[in-house]
């Protein structure tokens, strides 16, 4: 299947490192989290990536027109550099399709300045490109097929605690609820599409807002829920967590798809 990966955004939240890269360069451990995001997609078979540019799309660019996969494997250089031999196998080949969607375009924009690329294809997937997981992608794909509806999104708890509130409307507190307490699932960012969502956008429509009001009118929007390893970038501390766990080798992302099945609902 192809994957559109959406890698245009400014990344206000995280500017300190965004201000000179696009978000999706940020580096996890020795690689950018996009490599991660692309090579959990490889593993699954899906290797045919639609890049969704704006925000500094000349790095994305060059990072693949001087893609080198001997820097992925181990290998034995010689003759000034002009030898390569690998010792291990090359990572699969990908298939990536650079297109500029503009800066100041939302998500839906940039799916819908794509559709030529997927409209042909019954199913595809997106990625916000700003987050990692190992959440089964085989189980996801199946489920949404057996379920017959037109999308569907990966539903996760948040990976912070905050303290809930229950007041009156004058102030008075009834109540504080830690959030991992509570049924509290947030959208995750990884979805499986039918081209038929186009059905569902008008020009301007940001992904999630009304095109999803629209499917969830129609019954045609399905959450997995997934209580799993997830983990956003959006701030320096969540860009340090996961720095931290490439360091320790501790990378449940890249592991290999867990067989246990997790649960998953209808969004009603």
């Amino acid at each position: 299947m192809k994957v559109v990966l959406f890698c245009g955004g400014l990344g206000t939240r995280i500017r300190e490192y965004s201000e000179n890269i696009p978000k999706p360069m940020i580096p996890v451990g020795q690689q950018p989290i996009l490599w991660h995001l692309m090579q959990y997609y490889s593993r699954y078979g899906h290797r045919d990536f639609i890049l969704c540019l704006g925000y500094k799309a000349n790095i994305i660019k060059e990072f693949f027109l001087n893609y080198r996969p001997q820097v992925y494997t181990d290998c034995v250089v010689s003759h000034h550099g002009s030898k390569v031999e690998y010792l291990n196998e090359l990572p699969k080949d990908w298939n990536v399709s650079l297109i500029d969607t503009g800066i100041w375009r939302n998500i839906g924009e940039r799916l819908w300045a794509v559709r030529s690329h997927v409209e042909k294809d019954e199913i595809f997937l997106a990625n916000y490109s700003d987050g990692l997981s190992n959440v089964n992608l085989d189980d996801v794909i199946e489920t949404f097929k057996a379920s017959g509806k037109v999308a569907c999104f990966m539903a996760v708890r948040p990976p912070l605690t905050f303290h809930l509130v229950d007041m009156t409307s004058e102030g008075q507190v009834k109540q504080l609820r830690p959030s991992d307490a509570s049924d509290i699932w947030i959208n995750g960012g990884f979805f499986v599409m039918r081209r038929e969502i186009f059905d569902y956008m008008e020009p301007g429509d940001e992904l999630v807002h009304k095109p999803f009001e629209r499917l969830i009118k129609a019954d045609q929007l399905l959450a997995y829920k997934h209580e799993g390893f997830w983990r956003p970038m959006d701030t320096l501390k969540d860009r340090q967590v996961l720095e931290d766990m490439a360091e320790r080798g501790s990378m449940p992302w890249a592991e290999d798809p867990p067989t246990i099945r997790t649960s998953k609902a209808a969004c009603e």
